[in-house]
């Protein structure tokens, strides 16, 4: 029996990451323009400055009623989110680690926003390295969230989907993994044939994904492939540390070329 992921059923997971990345990453170089204007440069100490009010203003909010303003509230909160993921001078100073908060804030108020907190997955698990955090509050959303809704660009299937993702080749959570994987054809199941999501297909690959689980239960070579691609985009010295430790605790191979570049190995004792 295999132990491992192959590369394809490794690449599709990751091109789910990728999918919704570049979603996230389009839907703000479209609006950045228009509500983060300014293109001043500061200093890391100043950046550092803005993302600490940030964070206490964040914080502030967190403790404030909705007063039957949830939708607004929490497309205001994902505006935020955009302008501060769109910062890309201020990341490369400070890294993504509010995202987890911003990501809060629209569940709290909005469980049912389903694209946005897919983005927000995304960004909490790959860009601010909190995978656990991401699950917790995809979780909070499904509880909230209907099996069949109206969403502008991914049906509600997609959060049960990424976060398996999260589960298998960030936490090597095989069991949840496959549990989200079942709930996700489930819901996919319930959209009639020929809709515009194609979820029939999209559940009969959810459901070879678990049988696959079923008999490859070992996801280290996932796993550092996963944490990999976070340390190819970590940003900041703290990033960069928590992805090369989780890769070497599953075992990966860390090597440093004389002129600085890291690149990671996979010994051949986890094939």
């Amino acid at each position: 029996m295999n132990s491992t992921l192959p590369q394809q059923q490794l690449g599709k997971m990751i091109g789910t990451i990728a999918i919704i990345s570049l979603s996230l990453t389009g839907v703000i170089w479209l609006q950045k323009s228009l509500i983060n204007p300014s293109n001043e440069q500061l200093t890391k100490e100043e950046y550092e400055k803005q993302q600490q009010l940030e964070k206490v203003q964040l914080n502030v909010y967190k403790g404030l009623p909705s007063l039957g303003y949830g939708n607004l509230l929490a497309d205001w909160f994902y505006l935020r989110f955009i302008q501060y993921f769109g910062d890309g001078d201020a990341r490369k100073q400070t890294g993504y680690p509010l995202s987890p908060d911003y990501f809060q804030l629209v569940v709290d108020n909005d469980p049912r926003f389903v694209d946005a907190n897919l983005k927000l997955a995304v960004s909490t698990s790959i860009f601010a390295a909190f995978p656990q955090k991401s699950v917790e509050l995809l979780e909070q959303s499904l509880e909230k969230t209907p099996s069949k809704m109206t969403s502008p660009v991914y049906p509600p299937y997609y959060l049960w989907i990424y976060k398996g993702v999260d589960e298998l080749l960030f936490l090597g959570d095989v069991e949840a993994a496959k549990n989200s994987n079942t709930m996700a054809a489930n819901w996919a199941d319930t959209y009639p044939e020929d809709d515009q999501y194609n979820s029939k297909a999209v559940a009969q690959r959810r459901r070879q994904t678990v049988q696959f689980l079923e008999e490859n239960p070992d996801s280290r070579k996932a796993q550092i492939g996963a944490w990999s691609q976070v340390l190819s985009g970590a940003t900041n010295e703290e990033m960069i540390k928590r992805a090369l430790g989780e890769i070497q605790a599953l075992g990966g191979e860390i090597l440093v070329t004389p002129e600085g570049n890291i690149s990671v190995r996979v010994p051949e004792w986890i094939d």
